[in-house]
């Protein structure tokens, strides 16, 4: 979505939205690695971060007219899937 963002937003919002997005699963990958399910759980936490940074940046960009609000919906309610599969993830790792 954010190929439409003009160009002047190229190392503005364009460039935040796809760090935080890529992070959330380089951070998940990365947990996974480790070896120990704590070291996972607080990469995972890492994601959730990453994850609510994307959606307060969708906001944003909603607000400011780079997003339609159908696209910022979309990116709204596939953030609130991700986050409650990482929540579900994290739980099970940590036994609580």
């Amino acid at each position: 979505m954010t190929k439409r963002f003009p160009a002047s937003e190229a190392y503005g919002l364009t460039a935040q939205m796809r760090r935080a997005a890529v992070s959330v699963a380089a951070n998940t990958a990365e947990g996974h690695g480790r070896e120990t399910c704590g070291n996972f759980a607080q990469f995972l936490r890492t994601s959730q971060g990453s994850l609510k940074e994307l959606k307060t940046h969708a906001i944003i960009a909603n607000r400011i007219g780079l997003l339609d609000d159908v696209s910022a919906e979309r990116i709204l309610a596939r953030t609130d899937d991700v986050g409650k599969m990482l929540g579900s993830l994290i739980r099970k790792v940590t036994g609580h």
